[in-house]
């Protein structure tokens, strides 16, 4: 393979870097009219695989995400639905060996904006606070339908001449499919979703990127001590994603787990703070192993 496909493959690899997500509570029951705000840093370490015929060995990539999301609970088409928008900022280094030479880059800016609309389809009726609480005290059993549709827009830092980049210059879109079922202190949940992913015209020194349909499956388990203070467990599992530059497959199916623990606890009524550990893995020979912690607050209004 000569270098510029390596090249390319190197910047398919970063762009998988954020292809799993395991965030327990996702279909959860809010009251309508209710906003939330929330602030989150993420820390994250990774070691990338490349093909040896590549000549690229033991690269590394420290990425520091600040995240601001907004979340809004509300009524449509008499269902309980919510709106999520999230940006981060992002700072970034990587560095290993090209050829045995010691080779490093960095990166920091505006990484993608993600909209969320989500809606339950069974369960969850469309409640104002007071039902809410009186709707909550009585359920000892529930099961939640929900669908949801995830918008990743091209809006973080992109240049065309540069191998790494931030953002992803193309639309992403995630159809998801859940059911969350809860029994008592216990929530489960089990997730799909398909992520689509539209052409960049743009991809390194004016090639043409297309990707193949990744297909997500992820599943939660929360215990809840009191209101606000709850443990979760999850998984999570992605297959596809091959890609093609100029037409021509690259040969990089993506496959990779994700295993995630999280804690959650009030510092007051409107406020909470969640501790997050995330490790990935890849199943194939060559793909992207990570670990993140992440601390995030959130407020009601």
């Amino acid at each position: 393979m000569n270098r510029s496909s390596a090249l390319v493959l190197a910047c398919l690899l970063m762009q998988s870097a954020q292809a799993l997500d395991v965030e327990p509570r996702r279909w959860s029951h809010l009251p309508v009219g209710t906003s939330f705000i929330g602030m989150a840093y993420v820390d994250t370490n990774a070691d990338i695989l490349f093909d040896p015929a590549l000549e690229l060995e033991d690269v590394d990539m420290d990425l520091d995400t600040w995240v601001a999301k907004y979340i809004y609970s509300f009524e449509s088409f008499g269902k309980s639905s919510r709106i999520d928008v999230t940006q981060g900022y992002q700072d970034g280094y990587w560095d290993g060996l090209l050829q045995g030479v010691p080779a490093e880059t960095s990166r920091h800016g505006l990484s993608d904006t993600f909209v969320r609309y989500a809606v339950s389809l069974y369960g969850a009726p469309p409640l104002k606070s007071s039902e809410y609480a009186a709707y909550r005290r009585e359920q000892k059993a529930e099961t939640i339908v929900g669908a949801g549709l995830l918008l990743r827009l091209p809006t973080g830092d992109y240049q065309e001449d540069r191998l790494i980049n931030l953002g992803q210059n193309r639309f992403v879109i995630r159809p998801q499919l859940g059911i969350q079922h809860n029994r008592g202190r216990w929530t489960f949940e089990v997730n799909t979703e398909v992520a689509l992913f539209t052409r960049n015209d743009e991809f390194f020194n004016g090639n043409r990127l297309e990707q193949d349909p990744l297909f997500i499956f992820y599943a939660t388990a929360a215990y809840t001590f009191r209101p606000g203070f709850w443990a979760s467990i999850g998984y999570a599992y992605d297959y596809g994603g091959e890609s093609q530059v100029n037409g021509i497959n690259k040969d990089n199916r993506q496959q990779n787990v994700a295993w995630a623990a999280s804690i959650a606890y009030p510092l007051s009524r409107r406020v909470g703070a969640t501790f997050s550990y995330i490790e990935t893995q890849t199943r194939e020979p060559i793909g992207l192993d990570s670990q993140s912690l992440s601390l995030a607050f959130s407020v009601r209004f």
